[in-house]
Formats: structure tokens, C-alpha cells, sequence
């Protein structure tokens, strides 16, 4: 399954601070239509990941009901992405 959309990156300020950007409710559904033959501990889906000409393997946290793509700073540095740049995702999830 492929998806892509495009959505703000944002900061997480925790003990772990991480970049993230959250996937749009018309793509958490289908996603959710597919999360049980895909995912693993916690909810988790992993997948293929890309922004712009940079590619990367993660897997999608669940947040209050909807998906967050963790972005590697390898990923924010080769695309000169920071806290509030709108960015277009393609996610690949192997079904």
C-alpha cells in the first residue's frame, strides 16, 4: 500500500525529543483498515519512508488515534526540513 500526503513537522520536547509529523485522518483510516496484518508491538506499522529524494525505513507510532512519522535528522539535514515546514510523505507499507 502506498499513501502519500503532505503535513506540518513539529517538535517533540521529552526526555527522548524526536521531529515528527502526524499523518491526516483520511490516511489513519486506511491505515487502520490494515493495522492488524501489519503492525507489531504497540500498535507500530512498519514502513518505507520518503521525503523528497530521501528515503528511510521507520515505523508509525500511534498517538491519540491517529499515526506520527518519526523523521531521522539524517532525513531533516539532506532535505533542509525544520519545526513547521509543511512536508510531502510517501509511505510504502508492505502488506
Amino acid at each position: 500500500m502506498n499513501l502519500e500526503f503532505s503535513a506540518e513537522m513539529w517538535f517533540w520536547k521529552g526526555p527522548a525529543p524526536w521531529y515528527f509529523v502526524t499523518v491526516p485522518d483520511d490516511e489513519c483510516r486506511v491505515l487502520q483498515s490494515t493495522a492488524s496484518f501489519v503492525s507489531y508491538g504497540w500498535g507500530m506499522i512498519p514502513v518505507s519512508a520518503h521525503i523528497g529524494a530521501t528515503g528511510w525505513a521507520t515505523s508509525l507510532w500511534p498517538k491519540d488515534g491517529r499515526y506520527i512519522v518519526p523523521v531521522k535528522a539524517v532525513v531533516r539535514r539532506a532535505e533542509g526540513l525544520d519545526v513547521g515546514d509543511t512536508v510531502t510523505i510517501r509511505l510504502n507499507v508492505d502488506i
